[in-house]
């Protein structure tokens, strides 16, 4: 099936709520296509944030019963969670319009610009994130199609995860976990690390090799990741945190007090509103990439001074009683690790909690999940888990999140569960002090921004 979007006028989305649906969405509708969607979510005189915005970007949004989809819509994109059974997708089949993933559509998107593809197991969002307000500060208009909300975007009342850009650059996630990395062309390629998640090492290996090869001009990867290293092609633009033979761009002296991070790239001061030595490395990464197309150093450090974040990576809700909450995206070993590190030097105590989103991943990543953690509390630390997080389906429910916690007290951790999350709270208020942090992470379950607001509340 080929499809020209620049021929393509009427775009409907089915799952468009999701966060990679609703990006594209925008960033259509930013072109002036036609966009219109549904969504499970959208229930007739019930609100919803998500589609509000939608709306207001001038994109059409009904419920998931199959009215939205005429004889005007050219083109039906689909999220891999939409089944055939989906009433939309059955009135498409039936007046014959084409369906394509969404994957698939944003290789088509990427095709129509100078894309800068960001690869790798962690940082994906907050590298795009900062490379997005990097290239802004330098006047080059650029577009963004991302995973996650750009605070800068979401004070403006947006979603924040899609810019169309008038400039010729476009910045985008390339997700490996579902294997359409491979489908993009980028004119830059970038690689920040490998580390199993959602597949094995060496399948990752492979796909991330694809994507090196699929890039049209530079790849540029994480040298003091020696995986990603293995992938190196142009040491010109390479980064490492430590000094390494062959990398261009080398961060160094990383600080961190309180909320705030600075440290040094080739030698020049830079300063971080965010925490973690992982951050230093996503800034270092956005940095090389920028310098690639000509951007300098002092326009780096200039717009990643005033950088915001974005939704739920370390995002601070407040400090009440000497308890700073902070919510947090991480859901894989790696990045639960490095968000705990994150928060060790802004008090003496971490309390971490960590709801698990999947049977099937939680069992594939049970060790994983222990040795991170453990490897990275303190003495004083304490780490919480919840249930798994179900989104349906026919998972074999043959694990539990108690299971990892039990495996974490073998090895000497503070580790408590709680099965239900509404309970957290009612059994963790004896363990709080008047200078600790608590750390709420995970992803996937849609209602997690508002746990993190309701535990605010109840603190």
């Amino acid at each position: 099936m080929s499809i020209d979007i620049n021929k393509t006028d009427n775009f409907f989305f089915i799952g468009i709520a999701g966060t990679g649906m609703s990006a594209l969405a925008q960033y259509l509708a930013g072109y002036g296509k036609k966009v219109s969607g549904s969504d499970r979510y959208f229930v007739k005189g019930a609100e919803n944030d998500t589609r509000a915005k939608l709306e207001a970007e001038g994109i059409n949004c009904f419920a998931q019963n199959g009215e939205g989809i005429t004889d005007h819509t050219q083109l039906v994109v689909v999220s891999t969670a939409v089944e055939d059974t989906v009433p939309e997708v059955q009135k498409a089949k039936q007046l014959n319009i084409p369906i394509i993933k969404r994957s698939a559509l944003l290789a088509l998107i990427a095709k129509t610009r100078k894309t800068i593809a960001v690869g790798g197991t962690s940082g994906k969002s907050t590298t795009s994130a900062m490379l997005f307000e990097i290239l802004t500060k330098a006047g080059l208009e650029p577009g963004i199609i991302s995973g996650a909300g750009l605070v800068s975007l979401i004070k403006k009342g947006k979603i924040g995860n899609a810019a169309t850009g008038k400039g010729e650059w476009l910045v985008i996630e390339a997700d490996e976990s579902d294997g359409s990395i491979v489908q993009y062309e980028p004119e830059i390629g970038l690689l920040l690390n490998v580390d199993k998640d959602h597949k094995e090492v060496d399948v990752l290996m492979d796909i991330f090799d694809i994507f090196r090869k699929n890039t049209r001009g530079v790849f540029i990867v994480n040298r003091s990741h020696p995986l990603a290293a293995k992938l190196s092609g142009n040491h010109e633009f390479d980064f490492a945190v430590r000094e390494e033979s062959g990398a261009g761009f080398i961060a160094s002296g990383f600080e961190q007090r309180g909320l705030v991070s600075t440290f040094y790239i080739n030698h020049v001061l830079f300063t971080l509103n965010t925490v973690g030595r992982h951050n230093m490395e996503n800034a270092l990464a956005a940095t090389a990439v920028a310098a690639c197309i000509g951007v300098s150093l002092p326009v780096c450090v200039d717009a990643l001074k005033n950088y915001e974040g974005i939704y739920r990576r370390h995002q601070v809700l407040g400090k009440k009683g000497g308890i700073l909450l902070i919510d947090d995206y991480a859901h894989n070993p790696a990045k639960c690790a490095a968000s705990i590190a994150a928060c060790q030097p802004i008090a003496p105590k971490v309390i971490a909690w960590f709801q698990p989103h999947g049977y099937g991943p939680t069992r594939f990543l049970r060790h994983d999940f222990v040795n991170e953690i453990a490897g990275v509390l303190r003495s004083r630390d304490e780490i919480w888990m919840s249930e798994i997080f179900y989104a349906g389906g026919t998972a074999e429910k043959n694990i539990s999140a108690n299971d990892l916690i039990n495996d974490l007290k073998k090895e000497g951790c503070n580790a408590f569960f709680v099965e239900n999350r509404d309970d957290l709270l009612n059994h963790m208020r004896r363990h709080f002090t008047d200078n600790c942090v608590l750390l709420l992470m995970g992803a996937r379950d849609p209602s997690l921004e508002n746990f993190a607001q309701a535990v605010w509340r109840a603190l």
